[in-house]
């Protein structure tokens, strides 16, 4: 196992589930911010919804590329690593 699919793996690890995306998925394609802090997405069709609309839908398979995590009580979306960086959540634009 090479650096990067050990990395990869770790980080995989840190993700508490990654749904299988459905047929039709849509990806993340923006982020909405208050404070600075996450609050919703934009997603491909254009969809802005709110942080737990956006995990529920993640969690149903209608997100894909991305896993659910948390910190404390609260979850959250992460990307699934790929090793990609501009597909990381963290890269996307604020919309």
């Amino acid at each position: 196992m090479n650096q990067n699919d050990y990395t990869a793996m770790l980080a995989k690890n840190t993700l508490d589930s990654i749904p299988t995306p459905q047929p039709g998925a849509r990806s993340i394609t923006g982020l909405v911010k208050e404070g600075g802090k996450v609050c919703g997405y934009r997603l491909s069709d254009d969809t802005i919804l709110d942080k737990s609309q956006a995990i529920e839908l993640a969690r149903q398979g209608g997100i894909e590329g991305v896993g659910i995590s948390h910190r404390g009580d609260t979850e959250y979306l992460k990307s699934i690593p790929d090793g990609i960086e501009n597909n990381n959540l963290s890269s996307l634009p604020t919309v």
